[in-house]
């Protein structure tokens, strides 16, 4: 057994001492905090020092990362044990093990094949695998009487966790275990909040849909492998908060205006407009353009406790996404063509210049909020049809005038590219919300 393998192993077993915390109660702490003090004050060198250490353990001579992870699980077991568990048990579960698992799933892995993929493969299916059975122990303790019911749920928090915790630590420093099962707490307590109704068919088709999905992302080259696990998480909860339309529209996006960052991109990249990373999508570039539209589902999904019209959020996803494709798709193939002007005065620029526009790249633009819109008003509970199709498509091209306009004011030395994605994506999404009030669209 490597000695990476018995570390990894070590954080596990931490782990699993989650599964316990409804038993022991206000104690559910102490086993944490016992495992913390003995390996920071009792460990400090020989055989074990050794293998348990992280970078930059050696140098101070303390297990550091390993502690911070047994002093994080210890700090959640304390919101999951006090009276009201402000944070669930299961959501508390699913957290430490998806983390602690992980990393022994990437561990095993390791031993067989080199790589980022393949490691995080083994992170997902070890750490989701723990994640579920810990829910599902822990829910044996708490409510015996819902096991069965309560399984597609445990399914989906287990999925929503592992892949999150992947996430979080493609982002984050090897030691750092202890911030990342801090957040997948935070996201795996906000998803159990919102109690999704979801059956193990739809989880099931849901799961095996996007992870193919990202997959292919991945060997097409359209996506890095954070940038992978970004979308897979996205894809996959808009299927099981919003549902099959909400799903298609936003894998509309992924799919067409990944393959557009791919189309000649070798001419692309000798005029100097080809996207960053040979193509391949990070989870900032991501996030950037699907943060409004995550939002927007999350605000449907909480629409009970939020009591604002559900076709509302339904709009501005629909905006968000259709100005996110509309850009791209400006972007990629825009670029192509000779003849840019400056949207603020239509003065000749050269390619790639912040704000630069081309007859031929609007029209790619209309064409790709015309595809969204007519998907999202066909398959989305948006009202009648055709008015929703023209207001979602009417948003997509108002939020990609926006980002042109944007680029050309303040984009470089002010803000990122990024940001200016975000801003666009969230001025789509307003556009959509205020002309569907406007017209009456969805019944509003």
């Amino acid at each position: 057994m490597t000695r990476r393998l018995r570390r990894a192993g070590v954080f596990a077993a931490i782990a699993v001492l989650s599964v316990f915390t409804p038993t022991l109660g206000p104690a559910a702490p102490a086993p944490f905090l016992l495992v913390a003090g003995g390996l920071f004050f009792g460990v400090r060198d020989g055989p074990w020092f050794e293998t348990l250490a992280l970078p930059g353990d050696r140098k101070d001579r303390r297990l550091y990362g390993i502690v911070a992870f047994a002093m994080a699980t210890a700090g959640l077991a304390i919101f999951a044990a006090v009276p009201g568990e402000p944070l669930p048990y299961v959501a508390f579960a699913a957290a430490a093990l998806a983390v602690g698992f992980g990393r022994l799933g990437r561990a095993l892995v390791a031993r067989e094949r080199d790589g980022e993929f393949a490691g995080v493969v083994g992170y997902l299916v070890v750490g989701s695998t723990a994640a579920l059975v810990g829910q599902l122990i822990v829910i044996a303790q708490t409510a015996p009487g819902v096991l069965a019911e309560g399984l597609p749920v445990a399914v989906f928090i287990a999925a929503t966790a592992s892949l999150s915790a992947a996430l979080v630590r493609s982002l984050v420093y090897d030691r750092d275990a202890h911030i990342t099962v801090i957040i997948t707490a935070l996201i795996a307590w906000a998803f159990t909040a919102l109690v999704p109704t979801v059956t193990v068919p739809e989880i099931a088709i849901g799961l095996a849909v996007t992870v193919a999905l990202g997959y292919a992302a991945y060997a097409l080259g359209t996506a890095s492998v954070p940038g992978m696990l970004t979308g897979v998480l996205l894809a996959l909860l808009s299927v099981v908060l919003g549902g099959v339309g909400w799903f298609l529209t936003l894998i509309s996006f992924f799919a067409i205006g990944g393959l557009a960052s791919k189309y000649r991109f070798d001419e692309k990249a000798d005029r100097g407009v080809a996207q960053e990373n040979q193509g391949a999508r990070g989870t900032g570039n991501v996030l950037a353009n699907s943060a409004v539209a995550l939002a927007a589902l999350v605000g449907y999904a909480a629409t009970d406790h939020l009591g604002v019209p559900a076709v509302l959020f339904g709009f501005a996803f629909a905006g968000a996404v259709a100005t996110a494709l509309a850009d791209t798709l400006s972007s990629e193939i825009g670029g192509l063509f000779d003849g840019p002007r400056l949207i603020t005065t239509l003065r000749p620029v050269e390619p790639g210049t912040d704000g630069a526009i081309t007859w031929q790249g609007e029209l790619a633009g209309l064409a790709g909020t015309t595809v969204v819109a007519v998907l999202a008003a066909t398959t989305m509970p948006l009202g009648d049809q055709a008015l929703a199709g023209v207001v979602g498509g009417a948003a997509g091209f108002i939020g990609m005038t926006v980002d042109s306009l944007l680029g050309a004011l303040i984009e470089g030395d002010r803000i990122g590219n990024q940001a200016v994605n975000f801003l666009a994506t969230l001025a789509g999404g307003i556009a959509a919300v205020a002309l569907a009030v406007a017209v009456g669209a969805g019944g509003l």
